[in-house]
């Protein structure tokens, strides 16, 4: 199973957007090969901030019509685990053990979450961002990465 990152559902709501395509595949092909793709509540609220967003503020500039339409369609496509309370302590641990600070205690929280569902895999774009975590049984791929099995 792998946790999909926030940048993978923005880059596959923008068909327009140079990575789009590279996410597709990797989506496809970690489907076919039996993986099974999820997504944790935070992943959707930081979508639904960067597609309301307007896109002189790099953002995608939705109402937010169309970006409950869309979702609605990546909840279905990648349902997402429940929070569970126990994520917090665990975020806690993590930021003070591994010095996190400023926005990458969001990933932090990513890494919480994944150690309270017990998942080992992140497919993102951000790979260096969860490389930290890596003594911990994390394993990021970025969908350049992804091959068929």
């Amino acid at each position: 199973m792998y946790l999909v990152d926030t940048n993978i559902l923005l880059r596959l709501a923008d068909s327009r957007h140079p990575s789009y395509e590279v996410a597709r595949q990797a989506a496809r092909s970690l489907e076919r090969s039996g993986f099974a793709l999820r997504t944790a509540p935070q992943n959707f609220i930081e979508f639904w901030n960067v597609v309301t967003r307007p896109a002189d503020n790099n953002g995608l500039g939705l109402n937010t019509e169309r970006a409950e339409e869309m979702l609605r369609f990546f909840e279905r496509l990648f349902p997402p685990l429940p929070d569970l309370p126990a994520t917090y302590q665990v975020w806690r641990k993590l930021v003070v053990d591994f010095k996190v600070s400023g926005v990458r205690v969001h990933d932090a929280r990513l890494v919480a979450f994944m150690k309270v569902h017990d998942l080992k895999r992140i497919l993102t774009f951000n790979k260096k961002d969860f490389l930290r975590f890596e003594p911990l049984g994390i394993s990021p791929l970025e969908p350049a990465e992804v091959r068929e099995e």
